[in-house]
């Protein structure tokens, strides 16, 4: 079982829009998967009741995650999708200690790229895999990438992060989306959104192939300990 924990101590850096998008990616494309909501605020619960079809199904974790987990994994869950409240607490540690793979969404700001590090630390201290995305970024101009984000790709790589080579550009796609209770590819499948997310996705899918042992190449968007 393949356990995705979104994790960020920064309020705002899209964790809940992330961890829908791509659970709706992953049940789409017939992975049989699982939604924990780890965070009071209950922003994935929200858009899962907007769904109104129960797919995937959602658990929220008020209690804690490791029964869930266990649960799960005897239901024969193949992923497992963790969105975590922004701070750095008990269940957010224990939902890092679960991860195959850690993702750190974080806006090109400077108050992001700050509050990042905190939950890099809890990665690399727990010899986690675990990766950063550029979340809410500014529209590429002519396919290059804005000055905030070539900075932020800066900052991270002083800190020896592994950041995802690509970028979840600020799009009305994915607001709108996600009030039908739907992710950006079921909203509109032939948008710039829907790209950005199936790529995003198939490099995750690279990294936990990898970290299996299922697959050799240099390609992949993680890193284990720095």
């Amino acid at each position: 079982m393949v356990v995705i924990t979104v994790a960020s101590r920064k309020g705002g850096s899209g964790k809940s829009t992330l961890t829908a998008n791509l659970a709706a990616f992953a049940d789409k494309a017939s992975r049989r998967c699982l939604l924990i909501d780890a965070d009071p605020q209950g922003s994935l619960s929200l858009w899962h009741d907007l769904r109104k079809t129960g797919e995937p199904p959602l658990r929220t974790a008020a209690r804690g995650i490791e029964n869930i987990l266990s649960a799960a994994k005897q239901a024969e869950f193949e992923w497992v999708f963790i969105d975590t409240p922004p701070q750095m607490s008990g269940i957010v540690n224990d939902a890092i200690r679960a991860a195959t793979l850690v993702v750190i969404p974080a806006r090109p700001s400077v108050f992001d790229l700050d509050a990042v590090k905190e939950t890099i630390a809890y990665a690399r201290e727990r010899r986690k895999p675990y990766a950063v995305v550029l979340n809410g970024a500014p529209a590429k101009r002519d396919g290059a990438e804005s000055p905030q984000c070539v900075a932020a790709r800066e900052s991270l790589e002083a800190l020896r992060a592994p950041v995802w080579f690509g970028q979840i550009t600020h799009r009305t796609t994915y607001s709108l989306a996600l009030a039908g209770g739907e992710g950006a590819r079921e909203f509109d499948p032939e948008s710039h959104a829907a790209s950005e997310i199936a790529r995003l996705f198939s490099s995750i899918e690279r990294s936990v192939k990898a970290i299996q042992g299922d697959y050799k190449g240099a390609n992949v968007m993680h890193r284990k300990a720095a």
